[in-house]
């Protein structure tokens, strides 16, 4: 499958998007390699590009203070990640986007994204999707660690990204779930 094909299936996975319609609009989503550990963005850039991910995995994670890593969100392969803030305000990230693996990805500029979502009703129904799974997954991710113990909070991670153990550095793990890698290595051992 090309890579502009398995971005045709994502959006027939989300629409009635037929490959005449795709064909109008597909060149604006061009094909990046990105090396392991490779900053797409860093804190303090604007974030002016949209991402698909086709193979590979994403993060998207804030610097504490004291250097301290927070991972807001991984982005698998089939899925779409950015800066959201920052490229709809246009104001400067407060995340990085690194690529966890060699990956690649469809890139797509803001400009062009944007002005597909008011001209390509397709596009439009995957933003709005984008923006309902964001929202959705940011408050039962808020309320649901607000209330769970650490093992608790890696079991529901399990179950909603199984075998991230596997794939991820446990580091990065415990950043997303706001324990150290020390507390997470003693509850793995609970499960």
């Amino acid at each position: 499958m090309t890579p502009h094909e398995q971005l045709l299936s994502y959006f027939q996975s989300k629409t009635h998007l037929s490959p005449e319609e795709f064909s109008e609009f597909k060149d604006f989503f061009v094909l990046k390699k990105v090396k392991r550990n490779e900053l797409l963005l860093r804190e303090g850039e604007v974030c002016t590009f949209n991402l698909f991910v086709l193979s590979g995995l994403l993060r998207m994670y804030h610097l504490g203070p004291e250097g301290q890593e927070f991972t807001r969100y991984f982005a698998f392969e089939n899925k779409f990640g950015t800066s959201l803030t920052s490229l709809i305000e246009s104001k400067p990230a407060i995340e990085n986007i690194q690529a966890v693996e060699k990956s690649e990805v469809m890139k797509i500029s803001k400009v062009d994204f944007f002005n597909l979502v008011e001209t390509v009703p397709a596009v439009n129904l995957v933003y709005r999707n984008m923006l309902e799974q964001a929202y959705i997954t940011s408050q039962k991710r808020i309320y649901d660690f607000q209330e769970k113990s650490a093992l608790e909070r890696l079991k529901w991670l399990l179950t909603h990204q199984p075998g991230i153990l596997n794939r991820i550095p446990s580091r990065l793990v415990a950043s997303y779930l706001g324990i150290t890698s020390y507390t997470l290595s003693r509850i793995k051992a609970e499960l």
